[in-house]
């Protein structure tokens, strides 16, 4: 079983490196880091929205920033270089599906070159390195049945975001043979797997066209929320719970690269899967109030109506589970959001320990 004893034996004291620091999920990694007595430094564009989890946790000081894009490969390679960390998550990217139908050429630019950016200056550090880079769930080809997609199964992608990610998946495939394999560890030192999520909610996201902070908006202004897609079926899970299996891949991958430089879905337990509607009304009965209605538009760009993962090798290998059922981690989420702005960041940190301590 993964503990804190074990993860801060691990990280405390080391430096870890981590790209996309500003945004939802790397923000409480961040969090989390700190919390486990690890040096930290954050590379990544400026936060794209105000009041998120990277402003609100400002005042606690939890590492390094730096202000970059992942493409600007002199930046990147320098910034890494001149820190040469023990542990790099890359999670800068360009995450939402809706985005990536506005701003294709960009999306692909951004998760697939700017991955080869990041994975390229790891290529040039001078010292050992263990690297995990997160894809998402949405890089299998979907069939949208009711199957659980293992991390063997074929890769695909209907829209850009998906698509995009898929090939970030190759490119690292790439990496690994060309640079990091496992049978050289002992002339390159470098060892790298990815990591694959499910729908990740949690306090402080507040990026357009993603449905927590949609409905978090709608119950701040007493507006009824709209769902596009309220049969859709997701593997929701609380924040923490993917962070969690990140550091335990790495940590593992560490100490045995060979065994576990490959891919890992993380994810909720199999029955724990949600439409959005559940989402939606677990979310309203938590916040003590609200509505919401059908918003359904046949003209809307394709999102998938159902993704389901397993996860077992996770579990198998990792020895790593999920500790919160969905309906827990929606009320966790709505709990932060209701929180008044200078409370955020004890809050956060409360919720760090709470959830460790489970």
């Amino acid at each position: 079983m993964v503990t804190i004893e074990s993860l801060s034996a691990i990280y405390s004291g080391k430096k870890v490196f981590i790209t996309g620091h500003t945004g939802f999920k790397g923000a409480w990694l961040m969090a989390l880091l700190h919390t486990l007595g690890a040096s930290v430094k954050g590379y990544a564009l400026p936060p794209s929205y105000a009041d998120g989890l990277f402003d609100s946790l400002a005042p606690l000081k939890m590492g390094e920033s730096e202000f970059g894009d992942i493409r600007n490969r002199d930046q990147i390679s320098a910034s890494l270089c001149s820190y040469q960390p023990d542990f790099v998550f890359h999670l800068a990217a360009q995450p939402l599906v809706r985005s990536s139908y506005e701003k294709p050429t960009e999306t692909f630019d951004i998760n697939v070159t700017g991955t080869a950016s990041v994975l390229e200056a790891v290529h040039r550090l001078s010292g050992p390195c263990t690297v995990v880079v997160v894809t998402t769930d949405k890089v299998y080809h979907n069939k949208e049945q009711h199957i659980l997609y293992r991390e063997d199964d074929p890769l695909g992608g209907y829209d850009p975001y998906s698509a995009s990610k898929a090939c970030s998946e190759i490119l690292v495939e790439a990496f690994r043979s060309s640079f990091f394999n496992p049978t050289e560890i002992d002339r390159h030192h470098k060892c790298i797997a990815t990591a694959r999520a499910g729908n990740v909610i949690g306090g402080g996201d507040w990026s357009k066209d993603r449905i927590v902070p949609d409905i978090v908006r709608s119950l701040q202004a007493n507006q009824t929320i709209e769902v596009r897609n309220p049969k859709a079926v997701r593997p929701w899970q609380h924040v923490l719970e993917p962070l969690l299996g990140y550091l335990s891949l790495a940590a593992r991958l560490k100490l045995a690269p060979f065994e576990y430089s490959k891919a890992y879905n993380f994810g909720p337990q199999p029955e724990d899967h949600l439409t959005v509607r559940e989402l939606v009304e677990t979310a309203i009965d938590a916040w003590g109030l609200g509505n919401w209605q059908d918003a359904s538009n046949q003209d809307q760009p394709h999102e998938a109506g159902l993704l389901k993962l397993s996860i077992e090798r996770a579990i198998q290998e990792l020895k790593w589970k999920p500790k919160l059922q969905a309906a827990e981690a929606i009320r966790w989420t709505i709990e932060w959001y209701k929180q008044p702005h200078q409370h955020r960041s004890n809050f956060t940190i409360n919720q760090i320990h709470e959830y460790l301590s489970l």
